[in-house]
């Protein structure tokens, strides 16, 4: 590191006022303070508290959490690639497949992402925000495996710059970055995000031509089997025929998007965001109980239908609900920031993902629209907190008063 810090130090004149690359300050400023704790100090006068843990850090701490989920990601990709072939191969083949088809992705959202946030901040002459670090990671875990580069590349776009760039840059977005891009997709391109062949790798692992191996294929998710089910009564089956429950659904070994299926990653990066405190365990806590009490309501007072009387704790490990309640619900810009607030904002976004479920066969995941949703509203709750709080203060001082 110190040779790396030495290196930093040599050319750092260049890009000061005055050096011959000046005009790319922010893109210095920017790896510096990635590598190392910014060093610069506040004024002598008043009083300041000094904490090494910056945005950037807790950002990474956000990385880290996701990795879990991206690793197992990567091996099931590959792993229901060679199921559906029929090959019997062993556990790093899978891997590999699976890591090769996942890294385009990551590759293509941080080259689009970053790269319109560098030009921005050389525009502007400010320095490069940090907030895409978690945003380009997210990306990737929450599309379908099939999703063309080029869709990705033009979702990612819009994402930074209309749902992050202009409200003002990372920490003034009103609405999950993220889960913008996913929309985007969803509603401009529906066919590559819905139906049984987007969420199994059917050409090569790097998605380079190699044409369809898998045609005669279907690779419906758990939920989207329930959405278009004939019958009343939920029954949820892998590639075979055998029955999936919620032991499966909580391993994770089935269809579904990169980083959504398996709840034991999901669970070892909640557990890392709360030992650190990262993240809220109030709305984390919140998101389930709003799910489970709504997925209740409906097994017993729902419609005559199979995403009604789909058992309420399977909607718990299905789909996308633990990811976005542990990964999206908990995002400090776009949740609500009160104590109370919290467990409001989560407990409204477990219910509504419930509802859009059940009551719209035609998007059987409900989560990301549920986010999307409480975002608006989370200044709202966050306002009406903050004011029942002050009257109870004023209430109390004016009680006082009179005795």
């Amino acid at each position: 590191m110190n040779a790396l810090r030495n290196f930093m130090d040599k050319i750092k004149p260049y890009f000061e006022k005055g050096g011959k690359l000046e005009k790319l300050h922010s893109v210095y400023d920017g790896f510096e303070t990635f590598l190392f704790v910014p060093t610069t100090t506040s004024p002598k006068y008043g009083s300041h508290i000094h904490d090494p843990v910056d945005t950037k850090r807790t950002m990474s701490t956000v990385i880290v959490a996701l990795l879990p989920a991206l690793l197992f990601g990567m091996y099931n990709v590959g792993y229901q690639h060679y199921l559906a072939t029929g090959q019997d191969v062993n556990f790093w083949t899978e891997f590999l497949f699976g890591f090769l088809a996942v890294l385009p992705y990551i590759l293509v959202s941080y080259i689009v992402g970053l790269g319109i946030e560098f030009i921005g901040a050389q525009i502007r002459g400010e320095e490069i925000q940090e907030g895409f670090l978690v945003t380009g990671f997210l990306i990737p875990l929450i599309i379908p495996i099939n999703t063309p580069l080029w869709m990705v590349a033009i979702a990612t776009a819009f994402a930074v710059i209309f749902a992050k760039e202009v409200f003002g840059g990372t920490g003034m977005n009103i609405f999950n970055v993220a889960l913008v891009a996913r929309a985007f997709l969803f509603f401009a391109y529906p066919t590559h995000m819905s139906g049984d062949a987007v969420w199994v790798r059917t050409g090569t692992a790097l998605g380079f031509g190699g044409g369809s191996v898998l045609d005669a294929f279907s690779g419906a998710t758990p939920l989207g089997q329930i959405a278009t089910a004939s019958t009343s009564i939920p029954n949820i089956t892998d590639t075979f025929g055998h029955s999936l429950g919620f032991w499966e659904g909580f391993i994770g070994l089935i269809p579904g998007s990169v980083g959504e299926t398996s709840k034991i990653a999901i669970l070892l990066g909640a557990v890392i965001l709360l030992m650190t405190s990262v993240a809220s365990w109030k709305t984390m806590l919140s998101v389930f109980l709003g799910g489970a009490f709504m997925g209740i309501v409906f097994n017993f007072f729902g419609p005559d239908t199979a995403a009604a009387h789909f058992p309420w704790y399977n909607h718990l490990v299905f789909g996308g609900f633990a990811f976005g309640a542990v990964f999206m619900a908990t995002d400090p810009v776009t949740s609500a920031r009160t104590e109370k607030g919290k467990w409001i904002y989560g407990f409204l976004i477990g219910c509504m993902a419930i509802i859009i479920r059940v009551l719209n066969p035609g998007y059987s995941e409900g989560m990301m629209l549920a986010i999307l949703l409480m975002n608006i509203f989370a200044p709202l709750i966050d306002y009406f907190v903050v004011d029942s709080n002050v009257k109870k203060r004023l209430k109390r001082a004016a009680t006082s008063t009179i005795k």
